[in-house]
């Protein structure tokens, strides 16, 4: 039954990566995926002690859907609120090498701030207002999924498979900032250095929609809510290190607070205006279908854990690879084939504290390998997978136009991770 077990994984786990060319939902396959893991695995053995590993495992898999929900409420209320219009009426140049830069830049660190999806799709966003080429707009595009996926690693609240490791008491935010800081800059700065000399020449100036009669909301309250929505989700690693509660905590906690600001400065509209405003709307346009993924995903691992499948599979690769090194990087280089999700929460499972403890060499690596490796190829991440449907990017043209230049910059921040790591 274990070998059935493993088959549905793998199976489930394919069509997953082939989304795309079979034109089914990655979030319908990793529900069905992981529902049927633990069926099989009940058919196993004692029933009383398969439900109380259920039950183990659901209630860590929930503390991380809870964070997603509260950090996806947030940005949808910036959003509603125009708020991300703070950063692109700032951009004042036209040349296009100085703007590839800045959205670099700006992603690499916004990222840190959001996550590397919402970071993608902000910097798309500012992108296709900026530069009209559909050509530009790829590399564009390609800059902007290495640099949110570059700035995510190094942030506990920048990519979910950071987060995962944070929330499992695998790393802590500090360290992990200063640990991952500098590679995740190197892989973002050599494909950048690459890059930029395919984009050449200047392109029309910005000129952002100052007539406020036809905006949403007044620059007062676009202001308000973007810098109080960033101070939230950025305050929150703050609140898991003075009061040791869960991070969901303080992302719930977050909400609430946004929630009492919008209230406050919508009091006196109409109830039309205020709903599109409003957290029940912001909640309406969450993306639904990817929290479930999450879940169906981190479902299915958490049964290979429970099976003790895992810890074989731990076993054989230090018997067969040894090096700690190898087995971290070829876990980033898989990260750009398949989701990064299931590979870190494998490894979370594979590799208990007991043998790896809080802020060990090894997971502030594997946070940087999970993180940095999907930009590899367009499929390899979250922000590339949006970046690829928002832009019309075939996987082949960024093949082509882009991976090698990721992939050195996974290289280069690797040796430099391995080469720091005397230093910790």
């Amino acid at each position: 039954m274990l070998t059935l077990l493993v088959i549905v994984f793998i199976a489930g786990y394919t069509a997953i990566a082939l989304e795309h060319t079979l034109r089914v939902s990655k979030s319908a396959t990793a529900l069905i995926t992981g529902v049927l893991c633990w069926t099989i695995f009940m058919s196993t053995g004692e029933k009383t002690f398969i439900n109380e590993e259920l039950q183990h495992h659901l209630s860590g898999i929930a503390s991380i859907l809870f964070f997603l929900l509260g950090a996806m409420t947030v940005v949808e209320l910036i959003d509603a609120h125009d708020g991300f219009d703070v950063l692109t009426s700032r951009i004042k140049t036209t040349s296009k090498r100085k703007l590839l830069l800045l959205v670099g830049v700006f992603a690499f660190f916004l990222s840190a701030l959001l996550d590397n999806l919402t970071t993608a799709i902000v910097m798309v966003a500012v992108v296709n207002k900026l530069i009209p080429d559909q050509k530009d707009r790829f590399i564009f595009g390609g800059v902007t999924i290495i640099a949110a996926n570059a700035g995510g690693a190094w942030s506990p609240i920048g990519d979910v498979t950071t987060t995962m490791l944070w929330i499992a008491h695998r790393i802590s935010s500090v360290e992990v900032m200063l640990r991952v800081f500098i590679p995740a800059l190197v892989s973002f700065i050599v494909p950048m250095l690459i890059l930029v000399y395919r984009v050449k020449g200047n392109t029309e100036p910005f000129t952002p929609d100052t007539n406020e009669s036809e905006l949403k909301t007044s620059a007062a309250e676009r202001k308000i809510v973007f810098w109080s929505g960033l101070g939230i989700l950025v305050l929150v690693p703050v609140f898991k290190s003075v009061t040791h509660l869960e991070p969901y905590m303080g992302m719930l906690l977050g909400v609430g607070i946004l929630w009492l600001i919008t209230e406050l400065i919508h009091k006196k509209k109409n109830d039309e205006e205020k709903h599109a405003l409003s957290v029940a709307h912001a909640l309406r346009r969450i993306d639904t279908p990817s929290v479930l993924f999450f879940f169906g995903i981190l479902l299915a691992v958490a049964a290979l854990e429970s099976t003790g499948i895992l810890h074989d599979l731990s076993q054989g690769m230090a018997e067969r690879i040894g090096n700690i090194d190898l087995i971290t990087i070829t876990t980033g280089l898989a990260s750009a084939v398949v989701d990064n999700v299931p590979l870190v929460a494998g490894a979370i499972g594979m590799y208990p504290e007991s043998q790896y403890g809080l802020d060990h060499y090894f997971w502030h690596f594997l946070a940087y390998a999970a993180g940095t490796g999907g930009s590899i190829l367009i499929i390899g991440s979250a922000a590339g997978v949006a970046v690829m449907g928002l832009q019309n990017i075939s996987f082949g043209w960024y093949l082509r136009h882009i991976s090698l230049a990721a992939l050195a910059g996974y290289a280069a921040g690797a040796l430099v991770y391995i080469g720091l790591g005397s230093f910790y």
